[in-house]
Order: structure tokens, then C-alpha cells, then sequence
């Protein structure tokens, strides 16, 4: 073999992540730059912190710098488990949020107690998964949730599948659903939701375009049908 042959043996460690983690490992403190201040997602956390009991076990999928859900979470008196699968994520959020708790995995994989959480967020955090995950995922989070408990869903609502696009000058595949279909999936796994709110934004980066986002307020009700 000569210099600059390369065999199936020598990919790069790098190669062999998710694209997830290679993503959000690049963005880095970017992420938090660019998001952590947009209205939408500060009111969505607002609206269920005034819906959680004290003291109150909560799950942040897709916890990035742990700015600004976990910290908001943690100032507001509840614990916090935070999930991503960015390992440059978990190392900058576990130094910047030290109260809450912080850990690298895929949530498609984390094993998950049922009824033993008083709110989860999910913020743009399913993206990168394909249509049958996402739904899988959504009906293990509300499985995790105790009845009445609240959870907040944000997502980019799109009808696309495996599309190829930059993102932050980084090259990404998204999944999403249509706006008119999201709804349904929630409701599909076991949550009632209480209200929606639809809005663009543009991240606070150089090379970010406006971005449709949509937000649900979910509960999953004391009885389950």
C-alpha cells in the first residue's frame, strides 16, 4: 500500500460518530451564541416552569451548553438531567450548568423509567433522526413523563426528508414533518397539547438564514387512553 492509500481500517475515530455529534462537537459555544436568546424558546421555558411542582425531576434532550434550559431550570429550584450527544456539548454544559446533571448518549438508547419526570424539554433536538425515530422517541419521552406533567417540544417544521443543507456553515441532513402533521405525532404518543405557537427566527450567526419554528406545549394526562 502506498503513502496516501487508505483502508476501511484507518477511518478516523472522527468518522465514526453520529453526524449529530460531529455537528454539535463543531458548533460548540456558536450554538449557544446563536439560540439562546430567542424569545420563543425563553417563553416556552417560562410557560413550564409555571407549571412544574417544586423540586420537580426534569429531562433537557438535547441539552447542548445547558444554556439556557438547564440553567433556567436550576435557578428556578428543580433538578435537572440533561442528555446530548455531543461530547463538546456535555463538557461545556457540566462546567457551565455544575448543579444539574449532565450525560453523553443518544437518546434513542438511554434507558428511560416511565413516570419519573415532572417536565421534559425537547428543543430542535430530533432533527437529525428519521420520521419513524422521531415518533419512537416522542412516545418514549411521554412514557417518561408522570401523568400530569408537562412537556415543551420545538422543532423546525418542514416536509422533508434527508435533506442536505448548511447549517451554521456546516453541512447537516434534517428530517421534519409539516406543521399540520406534527401535532398529531405528539398526540399519537400519549400527550395532550394544550397550545402551539408558530414563529421565525434567525440565529445570531454570519452565515444563518430565518428559520420557521414551531412550539408545543404538551401534557400528558392523568389517565392515559
Amino acid at each position: 500500500m502506498q503513502v496516501g492509500d487508505r483502508r476501511d481500517t484507518d477511518v478516523r475515530h472522527e468518522d465514526q460518530r453520529p453526524p449529530a455529534a460531529v455537528l454539535f462537537d463543531a458548533l460548540g459555544h456558536d450554538y449557544e451564541k446563536a439560540f439562546a436568546h430567542a424569545p420563543a424558546h425563553l417563553s416556552a421555558l417560562e410557560w413550564l416552569i409555571e407549571r412544574l411542582p417544586p423540586a420537580a425531576r426534569t429531562l433537557d434532550v438535547g441539552s447542548g451548553t445547558g444554556r439556557p434550559t438547564a440553567a433556567a431550570l436550576i435557578e428556578a429550584g428543580h433538578s435537572v438531567l440533561g442528555v446530548d450527544i455531543s461530547p463538546v456539548m456535555i463538557e461545556i454544559a457540566t462546567r457551565q450548568v455544575p448543579e444539574a446533571e449532565f450525560r453523553c448518549g443518544d437518546i434513542r438508547e438511554l434507558p428511560l423509567e416511565a413516570d419519573s419526570f415532572d417536565g421534559v424539554c425537547v428543543f430542535f433536538s430530533l432533527l437529525q433522526m428519521t420520521r419513524a425515530e422521531q415518533s419512537a422517541v416522542t412516545r418514549r419521552l411521554a412514557s417518561a413523563l408522570k401523568p400530569g406533567g408537562h412537556l415543551v417540544l420545538a422543532t423546525v417544521p418542514a416536509d422533508v426528508e434527508d435533506v442536505e443543507l448548511v447549517f451554521m456553515g456546516q453541512p447537516v441532513r434534517a428530517t421534519s414533518f409539516a406543521e399540520r402533521d406534527i401535532p398529531g405525532i405528539v398526540e399519537a404518543a400519549g400527550l395532550t397539547v394544550l397550545s402551539g405557537h408558530s414563529t421565525s427566527f434567525t440565529p445570531h450567526h454570519p452565515d444563518a438564514e430565518p428559520e420557521p419554528h414551531l412550539f408545543l406545549h404538551c401534557r400528558r394526562e392523568e389517565t392515559r387512553h
